[in-house]
């Protein structure tokens, strides 16, 4: 690594936050009329007019400006509108009834989908974390902790371990198949650890630590592959491999064919969750303050596999997927793998001392800045060619937010600061 240029990556990243990224949000995002944040955004950074307010947008969006305001930027906007957010998910989505938040809004605040995911539910433990740490504002740590009582007293499978993923308004668990209520899936169980990460972070709670504790162990001996380390999608109750489906109202719409089964639906792994999952899991162990080598052979497996497997060395970024063995099957380049790879390879190379990591941090840097960004704008487009042309040409919509590209942006800066500094 050469120091100075590592130092001009970073002033790159810092100037785009503040005179790009960060700009588009604090200018077009916050509903005046309604509250909470629009989210749908055009090729040309128009509101596009769909009439919804998901949880997953909304939570992360409160994550986003919360965090960025914890690390220094936007002099108090993002504090404000963080709070604007806040306001909207506790006095229109929070059923008051059942507990838990909806998983669907329309624009005005009424319900549209009243379901309970834990997918969403994972988002707001997170994001109101962030809000009550990046605030002091208690609503925040008070309705994190609501949640996850929430999630220990009807989502914990208490027989094969792990958390049950899809339910009705009530909590009871939905039915099998594409509803979703047979099924576990490395996604949820990921950003659980995440949201626990942050939630033991705001509350110091050992019963929070205990959980997180859990989740670690479970994804690095359940879920994670027992031989290359990389994450498998989705399982039975019991933990066994479960074929990938997609499920009615989450996540992976785009990327099925038209029977609703991925392609290679028993042997595939995302290297952009590898990266982000081994991250997450060394942020876990800053805060529980253990050290990384309890789960080095772990950590080493995800980050090389994505490095080995995933990078794009001639057109640059990191393809979509492949086998766990190293097959590649997309080479398409997506906004929210190149956002998570640009962390991981920062922390591996911080950790593992390997120069491949630095290389492959450097490689999708330029990717995304050369290719991936819309200057025009200052967003991220959401999927582009191996070689760098825009495919999907939206700039924002409830499943490509500001959460992966703006989080990137400020923990690339927060390493690059600790590796200029050793």
């Amino acid at each position: 690594m050469n120091l100075s240029h590592a130092q001009e990556l970073r002033d790159e990243i810092v100037s785009y936050l503040n005179n790009g990224l960060l700009p588009f949000w604090i200018s077009r995002t916050v509903d005046t009329q309604y509250g909470g944040f629009l989210t749908h955004f055009d090729e040309f950074g128009n509101d596009s007019g769909e009439d919804e307010k998901s949880l997953i947008a909304q939570s992360r969006s409160v994550f986003t400006y919360s965090s960025a305001h914890r690390a220094g930027y936007g002099g108090g906007k993002l504090a404000e509108m963080a709070r604007h957010g806040v306001d909207f998910m506790l006095n229109k989505m929070w059923d008051a009834e059942y507990g838990g938040f909806y998983w669907m809004m329309n624009r005005k605040g009424e319900v549209v989908i009243d379901e309970k995911i834990v997918y969403g539910h994972s988002f707001a433990i997170y994001s109101l974390s962030e809000y009550t740490l990046a605030t002091g504002d208690p609503r925040g740590r008070e309705y994190a902790e609501k949640v996850f009582d929430l999630l220990q007293k009807y989502a914990v499978d208490t027989h094969f371990g792990g958390y049950w993923e899809m339910f009705h308004r009530n909590w009871d668990l939905k039915g099998a198949g594409s509803a979703g209520g047979d099924r576990k899936t490395l996604d949820a169980h990921m950003h659980l650890m995440e949201a626990f990460t942050t939630l033991y972070e705001c509350t110091g709670e050992q019963v929070h630590r205990r959980k997180l504790l859990e989740a670690i162990e479970l994804l690095t001996k359940k879920i994670m592959h027992p031989k290359y380390g990389t994450g498998i999608p989705q399982f039975w109750a019991d933990w066994t491999v479960a074929p990938q489906i997609k499920f009615d109202i989450v996540w992976g719409w785009d990327r099925f064919s038209e029977d609703g089964q991925k392609a290679s639906a028993e042997d595939n792994t995302s290297y952009g969750h590898n990266s982000e999952f081994a991250w997450l899991l060394m942020h876990a162990l800053d805060i529980l303050k253990l050290p990384y080598d309890l789960y080095e052979q772990q950590i080493q497996k995800s980050f090389s596999h994505s490095v080995d497997n995933g990078i794009d060395w001639e057109f640059g970024g990191v393809f979509v997927e492949g086998s766990h063995a190293g097959e590649v099957y997309d080479r398409e380049k997506e906004f929210w793998q190149q956002a998570e790879m640009l962390i991981g390879m920062l922390d591996a190379y911080r950790y593992l001392k390997d120069e491949k990591y630095w290389n492959a941090y450097v490689n999708v840097h330029r990717f995304v800045f050369d290719k991936m960004i819309n200057h025009k704008l200052g967003e991220w487009w959401p999927l582009m060619t191996r070689q760098g042309e825009p495919i999907w040409r939206h700039m924002s919509h409830s499943w490509k937010i500001n959460y992966h590209d703006v989080r990137a942006m400020i923990q690339s800066v927060v390493r690059l600061d600790k590796l200029l500094k050793s």
